[in-house]
This record gives structure tokens, C-alpha cells and sequence, in this order.
């Protein structure tokens, strides 16, 4: 069994006992958790391996891939330029991209974009899978792209491409990368290990991977669908791991430690402050979370509830009993989630994935065992 590292507050021993179960049992290689609540770090946890042969410990600084967790992230750093006034939500997406409403998509708007509602879960056609690599063109492949259903009409899961929309709209605004700006008034300012766009010299601290032993159940396959997650290229490929890790691709590679993403979302648990310094402002973070549309996905064999960026618990409550819950998840199992009712939010990453779309039962065991605490 590993050695279970890090702590628990008084109260909380039970997550430590379901963090020990996951290992016991055999579902982790590695792995952490956190947790925080009213800006207070109450759960700090990690055990196992980062490497695949067992040989270097999953410790507190280790950095894991997120995949679509790193979607909530982006999330929120459109969100701050909606809370500076320079950007809306409901603001046509051509008004800040004008060759985006190319092909019918002129009245697609920001809100429905990070929505999964512009009908751009992936391309139809063939292409390189390196292409991805290569932002400007990926984002000029989007603008052109007619939509595979009406926008609006409906949600369907954006996978890949939905860190190229949220990041060319921030883009357009800021002027910077969206990794760029994370990094600069975020997580250098705040001390927060989280990355999109990992420099080399970070990358040795990285966790190895241990792939799925399935595909997940993506149920009838359409054409959304098959663009989405099921071509050759639906993700990036070809260049390498270190290429992917340096890349800034804000829908699926970023990096980070479970306290810091704890950290963050703790922020958007409560009053929108980290540290004394403000984040979003109370009202961005209900506009953010506030549903968007809700119904069965037409890429996911789910009934999803999406606000601007992130996931809604409700219908499927992955992170507890909350209505008001948000976060997201990402291929494999990691996930982070805030809950403005009750103050608690928290982040779990590792590097045994699963075959999981949504509800991983490990990191539901920890969050279950959290609200017991409380």
C-alpha cells in the first residue's frame, strides 16, 4: 500500500481513509488531492508513484496533465475580462474575431462559444494531427468552418477545440496568450503551480501517464461525435510530449498541482479573493456558473448543464450533493470543482487514468467523504 502523505483538518479523517482506499484497492498509481473551504486549506494529500515503473514518488509538487480540467481554468480567465468591462457574454464572438462569422456564424456569441453551443466539436475533414500545433491555423480552420449543428440549438462537447475559441477570443481582447496571461497575473502573483504552455525546464517534474485500458462509452455515434474524439486527427499528435507540453492549447494540456487548483477554485467558492487579492468579482462568478443550457449533449451520452466554461453539477452531481456546484473534469479522471453554498472547493489529479467521461467513482469517494465532514 502507499504511504499516504500530506494531511487531513480534524473532521476530515475520512477523506484520508478514502484517499488510502483508492491506493489499497488498486485504482491509483499516483495521485493528489486538496481541498479548501472559506480560503482555509483543509485537505492536502498525495501518494504513489509519478513514473509508470514505479521508481520516482508522487510528491507535493509534482505536476500532472489535466486535460479538460484545464477548461475551467480558461473559463475563468475570460470570465476577468468580462468582469473588466471588456468583453460580454451575450457579445457576438465576429464582434471581437471578425472572420468568425464566416459560413453563418455571425450572431454565435461568447456565452454559447464556451458553451459548447457554436457547433465546432471538431473537424469533419481530414488534416495532420500536427496541424493543432499550429494556432493560427487551427483558429483560421474555425472561422471558415460551417457548423455541424444550428448554434444555439443545442450542446455538444468541444473537446479540443473550445481552448481554441476561448483562447483566440481572449486573445483578440488582451492582446496576450491566455497562458501568458494566467501566468503573469495569476499564477506568478499567487504562487500558483498551474501551466498552459509548460516551459522545459519544468517538464521533469511531470507525471508519467498510464493510459486507459478502454476507450470511454461515447454511446451512438454521430457525426459531432466522431469529429470530436473518433478521427485520426480529432487531437493533437505527432510532434512528441515535450512539444505538447510546451504548446498552449487551453481546452486539454494544462499542467498544475491539486493545492493550487484547489487554491483557485476556492477563490470562486467564495467571495472571488485569493490571498486578499481579487480574482473575479462575486457577480462574475455567478454569470460564469449561471446555466447556459442545459439537455442531452449531442458529443457527450449525457444530459449536461453548462454555464460559461465549466460543467454544472446538477443533473449528474460528480462533486457532491450541491445544486450550485461547478468545475470540470478531464480525460482520465482528474477534476475540480467549487461550491459557493457551502465555501468548499477542491482539485484531485493523477496519472492512472480511466475510462471515465464524467463521475470518476475515485474522486466521488473523496468529495463523499468531504461533505460527510462538514
Amino acid at each position: 500500500m502507499s504511504l499516504i502523505q500530506g494531511q487531513s483538518a480534524p473532521g476530515f479523517e475520512a477523506v484520508t481513509a478514502a484517499f488510502a482506499d483508492n491506493f489499497s484497492e488498486g485504482h491509483e498509481l499516483g495521485a493528489q488531492f486538496a481541498l479548501v473551504r472559506d480560503g482555509e486549506v483543509i485537505v492536502d494529500l498525495w501518494a504513489g508513484h509519478a513514473d509508470r515503473a514505479r521508481t520516482i514518488p508522487y510528491g507535493p509538487d509534482t505536476l500532472t496533465p489535466l486535460f479538460s480540467t484545464t477548461k475551467a481554468v480558461a473559463a475563468l480567465m475570460v470570465a476577468r475580462l468580462v468582469d473588466q468591462g471588456r468583453l460580454a457574454y451575450d457579445q457576438p464572438v465576429a464582434e471581437v474575431w471578425p472572420d468568425f462569422a464566416q459560413a453563418g456564424k455571425g450572431a454565435v456569441t461568447v456565452a454559447q462559444a464556451l458553451s459548447h453551443q457554436a457547433g465546432l466539436s471538431g473537424f469533419v475533414e481530414a488534416m495532420d494531427p500536427a496541424l493543432w500545433f499550429d494556432w493560427d491555423a487551427i483558429c483560421a480552420k474555425l472561422a471558415a468552418m460551417a457548423p455541424l449543428w444550428p448554434p444555439g440549438t443545442a450542446s455538444g462537447y468541444h473537446p479540443v477545440t473550445y481552448g481554441y475559441l476561448a483562447g483566440e477570443i481572449f486573445r483578440r481582447v488582451d492582446g496576450r496568450t491566455l497562458g501568458t496571461a494566467l501566468r503573469e497575473d495569476l499564477a506568478q502573483p499567487l504562487d500558483l503551480d498551474i501551466w498552459i504552455g509548460l516551459p522545459e525546464a519544468e517538464h521533469g517534474r511531470c507525471a508519467d501517464l498510464q493510459r486507459p485500458p478502454a476507450l470511454p462509452d461515447f454511446g451512438e455515434i454521430n457525426v459531432p461525435t466522431k469529429a470530436a474524439f473518433l478521427e485520426p486527427w480529432s487531437s493533437p499528435g505527432g510532434r512528441g510530449q515535450a512539444e505538447w507540453r510546451r504548446a498552449e492549447i487551453p481546452s486539454a494540456n494544462g499542467h498544475a498541482t491539486a493545492l493550487s487548483l484547489a487554491r483557485l477554485m476556492g477563490a470562486l467558492a467564495g467571495d472571488g479573493r485569493l490571498d486578499g487579492q481579487r480574482i473575479l468579482s462575486p457577480g462574475q462568478i455567478a454569470e460564469m456558473a449561471q446555466e447556459q443550457i442545459r439537455g442531452p449533449d449531442l458529443v457527450l451520452p449525457l444530459e449536461m448543464s453548462w454555464g460559461a466554461g465549466v460543467m454544472r453539477n446538477g443533473p449528474l452531481k460528480p462533486w457532491g450533493p450541491g445544486e450550485a456546484t461547478f468545475g470540470h473534469s478531464g480525460w482520465g479522471g482528474s477534476c475540480v470543482f467549487a461550491d459557493p453554498e457551502t465555501g468548499l472547493a477542491g482539485a484531485y489529479v493523477m496519472n492512472k487514468q480511466s475510462a471515465y467521461l464524467l463521475g470518476d467513482p475515485r474522486p466521488r469517494r473523496l468529495i463523499e467523504a468531504a461533505y460527510g465532514g462538514l
